[in-house]
């Protein structure tokens, strides 16, 4: 799990440059609006699509991938958990009855 805090925060830099980039470029986009110079306005729209598809992009491969391993991640935990039934039955039926009795006594406490 300590191996994913650096890419993470790789991936939250590279998110806000992106993010900046982007709103440069419709920053520039509004100021050549004030020009009204066509080709001007032109050249800037064509930048800032570009930006934002590249940016959309980014986006939607950053959370495909953050998707896969959140997901990669609970079936491993779902598996050891399994492993760990399967080679400690009694071990868990045990904690299995503490649980309910637990919640037994919290709710008859009401």
């Amino acid at each position: 799990m300590a191996d994913r805090t650096p890419h993470t925060h790789e991936t939250t830099q590279q998110l806000k440059e992106d993010l900046h980039h982007l709103s440069q470029t419709i920053e520039e986009l509004v100021n050549a609006t004030a020009d009204d110079s066509r080709n001007n306005i032109k050249e800037l729209r064509a930048r800032a699509e570009k930006r934002l598809q590249d940016t959309r992009a980014r986006l939607e491969a950053r959370g495909e991938r953050a998707y896969h391993d959140a997901r990669d991640s609970v079936t491993q935990q779902a598996d050891a958990c399994d492993r760990y039934v399967h080679d400690n039955p009694w071990t868990s039926i045990g904690i299995g009855a503490a649980v309910g009795v637990v919640v037994g006594m919290l709710i008859g406490r009401r």
